[in-house]
């Protein structure tokens, strides 16, 4: 089985930031893809940020230059640095992964979701 635990969500104030982590664990070959989406209330779920086993990464117009989407490898761990956090950006943030299980078959996960609240 293979799991995935997020953390790091929270109250912040606008302008403020958080930093988001994602843990992978059980039966894992191999992370082919890591990615962030969001859903915020009465709205659909976006792609937020996203990184493939190229290492090049690609993020949603609305937070280019303000987050960043990182991996540790060694810890199948991928993190979301929010900076300048905007109120529009309150939503749920789900962790997404493509991943190869010891028995060679991919499949798409998904973690609970941490709820990030931008507000004064």
């Amino acid at each position: 089985q293979v799991q995935l635990v997020e953390s790091g969500g929270g109250l912040v104030q606008p302008g403020g930031s958080l930093r988001l982590s994602c843990a992978a664990s059980g039966s894992i070959f191999s992370v082919k893809t890591w990615a962030w989406y969001r859903q915020a209330p009465g709205k659909q779920r976006d792609l937020v940020a996203r990184i493939p086993s190229s290492g090049s990464t690609e993020y949603a117009n609305s937070v280019k230059g303000r987050f960043t989407i990182s991996k540790e490898h060694a810890k199948n761990t991928v993190y979301l640095q929010m900076n300048s956090l905007k109120p529009e950006d309150t939503a749920v943030y789900y962790c997404n992964a493509e991943i190869a299980t010891m028995a060679l078959i991919a499949n798409d996960y998904w973690g609970q979701g941490t709820p990030v609240t931008v507000s004064s």
